[in-house]
């Protein structure tokens, strides 16, 4: 029963994902902003050069684009809440931890597909992709699509308003995106932004990417693969125990924080 459930979830999110052609489209849109444009306009006068920070960047957009497509996918929790769909999900048979399993599933591969939309621009930002470095990094985005995922499931198991639930999130992604390293060398960063990259999952994210890419490691492996790991455990520990509540919003604290629609 909880390998059927979480199968369900995730069919039933995938063909949510697959009717929103143009969810994708917009996906693809925010990357190759920040890596054509933003990438070349900043390339220009960096010390790193216009071809050279592309190559430089794109693990981190990379990192960007799985960012913001794991933990939006999640918001049809949200959703499910407000038009009564997640009640009858909670009282159907499957367990409850199927369900945020599933949901997690389903998150993760929309954001390893999201990725792999994005890969083929590798070449044109000057990014070699031998069977060695893809191999690597199809790895290192399996690991972050999965972090992020947690990192959305977690939070959206909290959230009842659709309209509050992107605030809130892009209030928490964007520092950590922007403290991740991704669009500069951590190496070359303060001091204190160094320590707040070792809080930060997307930097652990982010730099296994670009050294499966570049060979350039900020982090030690073993610490990112094992941060990465031990924040899996935790949000999904924490997801779970949130479903298990069910729908008593003083448990979700939708009452406590104001966050009704």
């Amino acid at each position: 029963m909880m390998w059927r459930g979480i199968w369900a979830i995730v069919v039933l999110d995938m063909k949510r994902f697959w009717l929103e052609k143009a969810r994708l489209v917009a996906g693809l849109a925010q990357p190759l902003l920040y890596l054509f444009v933003l990438g070349k306009g900043i390339g220009a006068s960096s010390q790193m050069g216009g071809a050279d920070y592309q190559r430089f960047i794109f693990p981190g957009v990379l990192g960007l684009s799985l960012l913001f497509t794991a933990t939006f996918g999640a918001i049809t929790i949200v959703f499910d809440r407000q038009v009564g769909f997640f009640k009858a999900v909670l009282v159907s048979p499957v367990p409850r931890a199927a369900i945020a399993l599933g949901k997690i599933a389903s998150g993760a591969l929309q954001a390893a597909l999201q990725g792999l939309v994005v890969l083929p621009f590798a070449p044109l930002a000057g990014v070699p992709l031998g069977w060695g470095e893809t191999f690597t990094l199809l790895g290192a985005i399996a690991l972050a699509s999965v972090t992020f995922s947690t990192l959305g499931v977690a939070v959206a198991a909290r959230f009842t308003s659709t309209t509050v639930f992107p605030i809130v999130s892009n209030a928490v992604l964007l520092p950590m995106f922007f403290l991740s390293g991704a669009l500069y060398p951590l190496k070359m960063a303060p001091s204190w932004m160094q320590i707040a990259a070792h809080l930060d999952p997307v930097a652990y994210a982010v730099d296994l990417m670009r050294g499966a890419l570049l060979g350039q490691f900020f982090f030690p492996v073993w610490l990112s693969l094992g941060g990465l790991a031990g924040i899996i455990a935790l949000l999904t520990w924490a997801a779970v125990r949130v479903f298990n509540r069910g729908e008593d919003d003083s448990s979700l604290g939708a009452t406590q924080f104001n966050w009704r629609r």
